[in-house]
């Protein structure tokens, strides 16, 4: 099981957010923006730590990663297997929450650049419907491999927020991803900001308002 760092909004929580970090980062990094979000009901934020590997493009520098990254392109070359072993560790996390006693369609997977790749790679192989994917500067790794997602997610929301100056992951990648899924049926939103790469306040707004959207009270 990944290490991770926990924060809730409310004791009891009903819903939970699996948020994954970008490369070198760590589970640390968007915990902040938590209290930002203004949600309302009692939600846990779990935010766990890549594992360390050799990252190719960083001249095999060891850094917390959630795959390799080979090369820097629109057409990347993208470590399969890295990203199958940590969407197999966010498995594992989601299956914890649903025994910690929150319903697998209260559970939202998060990412922000290549945490957000794992989290739709892995989102959508999900078996269990969830209540929605949140991808951040980020990209689908394997296009073609849409035969692989799962029926239960065929119409779980994703949402998509690109820096319009983004030169790390261009926003091409972003609007490329969220148009494939479209096409395919999903429902899905892709919005910009004046930004790299990076986190805005008004999308930091707008990811709060989705997830209340999503997250809202429990029914009784």
């Amino acid at each position: 099981m990944l290490a991770t760092i926990e924060v809730q909004t409310g004791p009891a929580p009903t819903a939970a957010v699996i948020w994954l970090h970008g490369l070198g980062a760590d589970g640390h990094d968007f915990e902040p923006i938590v209290p930002a979000l203004g949600l309302s009901a009692p939600v846990r934020f779990v935010f766990p730590n890549a594992p360390t590997r050799p990252v190719t493009i960083n001249g095999g520098m060891v850094m917390r990663a959630w795959y390799d990254i080979v090369e820097m392109s629109l057409d990347r070359r993208v470590d399969y297997d890295g990203i199958v072993e940590s969407a197999q560790a966010i498995d594992a996390l989601i299956a914890r929450e649903i025994a910690r006693g929150v319903p697998a369609e209260r559970i939202v997977l998060a990412g922000f650049s290549q945490g957000g790749a794992v989290a739709l790679h892995a989102g959508l192989r999900a078996p269990q419907r969830l209540a929605g994917l949140l991808i951040l500067s980020s990209y689908l790794p394997f296009p073609q491999r849409l035969s692989e997602h799962s029926a239960a997610n065929a119409q779980t929301p994703v949402f998509f927020g690109h820096g319009t100056f983004d030169m790390v992951v261009p926003a091409t990648h972003g609007r490329r991803a969220a148009d494939v899924l479209r096409a395919a049926g999903q429902p899905v939103s892709f919005q910009t900001w004046p930004m790299a790469h990076a986190v805005h306040p008004d999308e930091v707004r707008a990811i709060g308002a989705w997830l209340t959207e999503r997250l809202g009270p429990a029914s009784a």
